[in-house]
């Protein structure tokens, strides 16, 4: 079974993208499967969130990017958990100004992850709050995008954004990508506004939104400063149990995607 490559998304930050990255690897790493986090974010939190320090990396995806390194010699496997990384610190920013003019700078990462992709069952890339070079690259690698909506407001504004711009990338990188799923997340059952969100949601997108809802929890919040998945740090709160229920969805749908 190839890599299946999951991009991870939405150009608003603060909904909880890069907690569902190092959540989701985790829960298929600890149900088996051979994982890959792909930290394509400057800001390198899921590195953090893995108990990587940033700081005294000698590579990361940066170099990966810009052509020091292959990705082989930028992977690291934290400690305590079960999947490897490709991590990021602040450098990778500097990355897309380099790469101005660089030809077929779009599928750098792509490249990169055919080198690996046979060694693993699931590439997660946790891609950055903004629609750049950097996510377009995360966009052109990938089988699919995962989509994260806090249930506010603002969410549906932001998502027809990203949308639209999945059916650029549809139309000129990556005619492949499909949209994996749509994930609520932070929900409070007691905010009548997040039920009013989650309702239209699902009325514009069915099947599409998956059924796991992530709760606004404290352990998701408190793991991340552990440097661990909150399914590590604390595998008995709600947190932990949407995020195993969301991997179980992501394998049904990908088994019937294969069947059908």
């Amino acid at each position: 079974m190839s890599a299946r490559i999951i991009a991870v998304a939405n150009q608003k930050g603060g909904v909880g993208k890069t907690t569902t990255c190092v959540n989701l690897a985790a829960a298929l790493a600890d149900m088996n499967y051979r994982v890959l986090l792909v930290d394509f974010d400057p800001q390198g939190n899921a590195s953090t969130g893995c108990g990587i320090d940033t700081r005294a990396l000698e590579r990361t995806a940066y170099d990966v990017m810009v052509g020091n390194c292959d990705i082989q010699e930028a992977l690291v496997s934290p400690e305590r958990l079960a999947f490897d990384l490709l991590p990021s610190n602040g450098d990778l920013g500097a990355a897309e100004f380099e790469l101005m003019t660089r030809e077929g700078r779009e599928f750098i990462l792509r490249d990169a992850l055919e080198e690996v992709a046979p060694r693993y069952g699931w590439i997660i890339i946790d891609c950055p709050p903004s629609l750049n070079l950097l996510t377009l690259n995360g966009l052109a690698a990938a089988n699919s995008v995962l989509i994260p909506i806090q249930c506010e407001y603002y969410a549906l504004e932001g998502l027809a954004a990203l949308l639209d711009t999945v059916e650029q990338v549809r139309g000129s990188v990556n005619p492949r990508l499909e949209i994996e799923g749509l994930l609520r997340t932070m929900y409070d059952m007691r905010n009548n506004l997040s039920q009013a969100v989650s309702d239209q949601l699902i009325e514009n997108f069915g099947d599409g939104v998956y059924r796991t809802l992530v709760p606004r929890n404290v352990r998701v919040a408190e793991a991340p400063s552990h440097g661990l998945p909150v399914l590590h740090y604390d595998p008995g709160s709600r947190g932990a149990l949407a995020y195993i229920g969301l991997a179980g969805e992501v394998l049904r749908r990908r088994r019937k995607r294969e069947a059908g």
